[in-house]
């Protein structure tokens, strides 16, 4: 299937009502999405005052009372990175007109977003309107649904009794619809970034998004954000992963007691670092910023940044996945041929050990595994690549990316996809690809987002009935 086709799933999302504008501004969860994803000409950001401002973290989106975003991480030109709180509203003015300046809840609040307007209530503002990457009609389809949660699993779905009308082929074309949906929408994203920073940039801020999962993706794009400053083309690998490690707070300040195998390792980053820290320090984020409680061992951050430095030192990764691209693999060696790319055969330090303060492992660990070389490929090297292929108009490379995306076997669920499954099928069912769960989430984006546990005043039953006359009539 090709996304010149006729899809009926993305005219449906097409045709949904979506509210852009409240009293002259986008409704205020549209500015909160815009906000978290960062969807803003990062490098040329001021508040009202006029100081340059770095949005190290956004914070987290705060589902219940008080501020919407807590614990961002904010820096202003020439000072410190400050931990505190983000408001968003639609007017500066609504600080005092909703009684936040009252409330204690918002005391540690250290910005205030708006769409338009400058301060009016004493603390740093900063005006959306006119940094966004991309035009608010875009960013209002891409976020339609955003910030919601996907209704309570314990109950069937309005559209369960439909989608069981469907075949099985019929059930994965509409699947797959859904999917194009949402490579289209990854795409754009990488299509926003490439405008501003060129297309090996916004490569490496979706490689480093992906490596620090949804705990560390922000500091993780923060630090590929300063690969052009902080890369030295005649780095060595060591070099480069004390650059990094030290660039992002997570050197260790004392050598490990209890793993002692680590501390020649240590010393020696600290021999590089030690002598360019002084030269990085406008670029070093604060430890805090990582978020480490309850991550995998094998997906610690320092490790990932330990890979990502591989990557780095070949000095060729974009060329190295044109290579690739042009092979055109098997189906069934998409992984295995993506991971040869990906994966070093070996790290003297890291394939032994899981952290800098973790013992010598008995056998050496890969340093990337098949279900992440997926989710790499999914979320930004294809999608990567299908931004650049509609960008120059080349069809062919378009399809070759499709052929890849619906070939690609699946992945590990996650919790969205297993709440969702339950909803609209009643029982397991085994997603064959990885574009058939990227459909399904799209599927829970754009319609479970938007209803409640009763599918009240949800359309996408209603679709799925028509959807079925449409192929019925198509096939005769």
């Amino acid at each position: 299937m090709s996304a010149q086709q006729n899809n009926f799933y993305a005219t449906w999302r097409a045709n949904r009502p979506v509210v852009l504008h409240d009293a002259g501004a986008p409704p205020e969860r549209l500015l909160q999405a815009i906000w978290r994803h960062q969807r803003l000409r990062r490098d040329t950001l001021r508040v009202a005052d006029g100081r340059v401002i770095r949005v190290l973290h956004p914070g987290f989106l705060n589902r219940e009372s008080g501020p919407d975003f807590r614990d961002a991480i904010i820096q202003f030109v020439g000072e410190p990175p400050q931990s505190g709180d983000v408001e968003v509203d639609i007017v500066p003015s609504a600080w005092h007109g909703h009684g936040h300046d009252r409330n204690p809840a918002f005391s540690r609040v250290v910005l205030h977003v708006v769409w338009r307007g400058a301060d009016s209530n004493g603390l740093p503002t900063f005006a959306l309107a006119d940094v966004l990457d991309a035009p608010i009609e875009e960013l209002a389809d891409t976020f339609s649904g955003e910030g919601e949660n996907v209704s309570p699993g314990n109950m069937l779905g309005r559209c369960n009794a439909p989608l069981k009308e469907l075949s099985n082929d019929h059930l994965d074309a509409l699947l797959c619809e859904a999917s194009l949906v949402r490579l289209r929408l990854k795409a754009s994203g990488f299509a926003a970034i490439a405008r501003q920073a060129g297309w090996e940039q916004a490569l490496w801020r979706g490689l480093f998004r992906v490596l620090g999962y949804k705990q560390n993706a922000w500091p993780m794009q923060r630090i590929a954000e300063l690969l052009p400053a902080i890369n030295d083309p005649h780095s060595t690998l060591h070099s480069l992963q004390a650059r990094l490690l030290g660039v992002a707070g997570l050197l260790p300040t004392e050598l490990p007691r209890r793993a002692k195998s680590s501390n020649d390792y240590v010393r020696r980053l600290w021999d590089v670092w030690w002598r360019e820290r002084e030269q990085f320090a406008e670029h070093s984020l604060p430890r805090s910023i990582w978020r480490l409680s309850g991550l995998r061992p094998v997906n610690h951050p320092a490790r990932r940044l330990a890979l990502a430095a591989h990557w780095i030192a070949g000095g060729k990764l974009a060329r190295d996945f044109e290579a690739w691209f042009a092979e055109a693999p098997l189906n069934s060696t998409l992984t295995e041929s993506l991971g040869r790319l990906l994966r070093p055969e070996t790290d003297e330090f890291w394939s032994w050990h899981l952290n800098l303060n973790s013992s010598r492992l008995p056998k050496p660990q890969p340093l990337l595994g098949a279900t992440r070389v997926t989710d790499l490929a999914m979320n930004a090297v294809l999608p990567w690549f299908h931004a650049r292929a509609m960008s120059g108009g080349n069809e062919s490379a378009q399809r070759e990316v499709e052929r890849r995306w619906f070939a690609w076997p699946a992945s590990e669920d996650n919790a969205v996809l297993k709440l969702t499954r339950q909803r609209l099928f009643a029982a397991p069912r085994r997603l064959r690809s990885a574009a058939q769960q990227q459909g399904l989430l799209q599927i829970a984006r754009d319609f479970c987002s938007h209803s409640n546990a009763l599918c009240e005043h949800c359309p996408f039953p209603d679709l799925v009935k028509s959807w079925t006359v449409a192929n019925a009539t198509l096939a005769h």
